[in-house]
């Protein structure tokens, strides 16, 4: 395996207790990160979105705050490809893929036992929503950012090049484009000229000085092989693909529905080590769980015979029904399980349509995981797509 030239600082590095020895893999960033694409497993996220790292053991974490920062409406969706459900990438794309009566995986059984053994989900075995992330949009007078890549950029796998930044616009977590929480600090934008994705991990903007971790530009006019950007390459999620694809909306939930699989994440001792499944293209060495754990890209289905019926309200049987037809995918490590858009930019809210407890009927032994097919062994060795 080559050694990835990763563009650092040393002195940040050892400043923030990241492991020289593997510069390529995400797992050695700063411990101080919340639900990142490689997360401490105890950690918690944001709470009101006020609260740093909490290193307490399975925290019971409440994600109703969501960020109040007063901006122009003007709908969440993106521009609607034809035929695209969401209008990221074509609707041959993965995520879009009805996989209600694929078959189970052969190890699908063991897996789901082996999750129920160690708790079921993170966050003490809880289903929840974290309603942080955003999506910003760019049009033809945004303008085009460089950026200083820091310890969380790594070559070949990252895109070097200049990113639209909109005047007014927030990271995951954050009310503005300061980390100042030391967060994932997600930053996706897309921009609509090029329908192009900009999704960079570990962003931080203050003034004239953009300091940018891994960033991962996506073409929305592409269905992207198994390969994705590359086998064995990252992107702003720990599994190499997309992450604003599986983000659901309160603009999808109040329409009645979800037309794509969902991102979901697990605690690293529940994510197989040393390999993963494709669509993933990429794993992390602090996975460390066993067998009998889903490797990353693997996709679990609601069971069939659920009784939605049970659920709470219309808009957890909403996701629900989607978690039944489209399932979710393993994307990244930490403690909350699903990843829905934050409200800031759609015409619906989530306030009286959804809560992030609604869905914490669901539990592991409800799920099965969808034939994943080749078992693909992590290397970090990136080989980038044309």
């Amino acid at each position: 395996m080559h050694t990835r030239l990763t563009l650092a600082f040393l002195a940040l590095m050892v400043a923030s207790g990241c492991d020289t020895t593997e510069p390529s893999d995400p797992s050695t960033t700063p411990p101080a990160t919340l639900t990142d694409m490689n997360a401490m497993d105890d950690m918690s996220v944001m709470v009101d979105m006020t609260v740093t790292a909490d290193m307490s053991p399975e925290p019971e974490l409440d994600m109703s705050g969501m960020t109040d920062m007063t901006v122009a409406d003007d709908g969440g969706s993106p521009n609607t490809q034809s035929g695209s459900p969401t209008g990221y990438f074509p609707p041959e794309a993965v995520w879009y893929r009805d996989i209600s009566d694929a078959p189970k995986d052969p190890e699908s059984d063991a897996v789901i036992a082996g999750l129920a053994a160690r708790g079921g989900w993170g966050n003490g075995g809880r289903a929840q929503i974290d309603f942080s992330l955003e999506v910003l949009r760019a049009d033809e007078d945004t303008p085009f950012r460089a950026f200083e890549p820091t310890s969380a950029f790594y070559t070949p796998d990252c895109d070097l090049q200049e990113m639209p930044v909109p005047e007014e616009g927030a990271l995951e977590g954050e009310e503005g484009y300061a980390c100042e929480r030391d967060g994932d600090c997600h930053l996706i934008v897309l921009h609509e000229p090029t329908n192009q994705l900009y999704e960079m991990w570990r962003a931080d903007i203050r003034g004239d000085v953009f300091l940018g971790g891994c960033l991962a530009v996506w073409d929305l006019d592409r269905v992207y092989p198994p390969t994705g950007r590359g086998e064995q390459c990252t992107s702003a999620d720990a599994a190499g693909y997309p992450i604003a694809p599986l983000l659901f909306t309160a603009d999808e939930v109040a329409a009645g529905e979800i037309r794509h699989a969902l991102r979901f994440i697990l605690p690293n001792d529940r994510i197989r080590a040393g390999e993963y499944v494709h669509p993933a293209t990429h794993g992390t060495r602090a996975a460390s769980g066993g067998p009998d754990t889903p490797p990353y890209g693997a996709r679990l289905r609601l069971r069939a015979d659920y009784p939605l019926e049970d659920l709470p309200n219309e808009g957890a049987r909403v996701v629900a029904r989607a978690l039944q037809k489209y399932g979710m995918l393993l994307s990244d490590g930490g403690q909350i399980l699903w990843t829905a858009q934050s409200d800031r930019f759609t015409q619906n809210k989530w306030e009286g349509l959804l809560g992030p407890h609604d869905l914490r009927a669901l539990e592991v032994t409800d799920f099965e995981m969808v034939d994943a097919g080749e078992r693909i062994e992590l290397t970090l060795d990136c080989v980038r797509d044309p």
